[in-house]
């Protein structure tokens, strides 16, 4: 049986997180190990994005987890715990965390990834006024660039298409102007 199958016959087909029955899909526990479905778990969407820290922390949402920390599965037990370190300074997920229990290996598990030593604080790529970018986005230049290198001058108002976000920096995107592939701030952009 597939993981994917083993994990909807899991979870009847639910989130194991927030029981939504919507864009639902596997989820690899980092740091992953093998591929079985013990380190995974099955969930929509909207805890994928913000696990990942792809989207704010809608506290709201986790309010699930007063069920979820005490699922039968591991792996979401240890997703549970680094979520609620997320929210530790909000009292529902202090007094949580407080009643929670991880056996010495598994709390090492969850500890691994260095996730609840952070705080809370989503980094994402938005634009000068606040908008979200996302991959494949438009935006449009808000100043005058020289390129760096190059010849170019990119005028203010420049149209650039299918933009890349830079991974490691949400400080800058990646774009096509003129043909050439160019790294541009965030600051000097407007999403279209």
């Amino acid at each position: 049986m597939s993981i994917e199958k083993e994990l909807i016959e899991r979870s009847n087909n639910e989130c194991e997180l927030c029981k939504s029955t919507t864009e639902l899909k596997v989820y690899e526990v980092p740091p992953a190990s093998n591929n079985n479905a013990d380190i995974n778990i099955f969930i929509c969407d909207k805890c994928k994005q913000q696990l990942d820290k792809k989207e704010e922390l809608d506290s709201k949402h986790w309010q699930c987890l007063n069920e979820s920390m005490w699922s039968e599965v591991l792996a979401v037990q240890v997703v549970s715990w680094r979520m609620l370190n997320r929210f530790r300074n909000e009292t529902w997920a202090s007094e949580k965390l407080d009643m929670m229990y991880l056996d010495e290996e598994n709390l090492a598990w969850a500890k691994e990834t260095g996730d609840h030593e952070n705080s809370a604080a989503v980094d994402l790529h938005k634009d000068a006024y606040g908008a979200l970018l996302q991959d494949g986005d438009t935006v449009v230049l808000t100043k005058s660039l020289d390129v760096k290198g190059s010849t170019i001058n990119a005028k203010l108002g420049t149209v650039v298409r299918n933009i890349k976000l830079v991974k490691d920096n949400t400080e800058q995107i990646e774009g096509k102007i003129e043909t050439q592939t160019i790294v541009i701030l965030t600051k000097y952009l407007r999403k279209k």
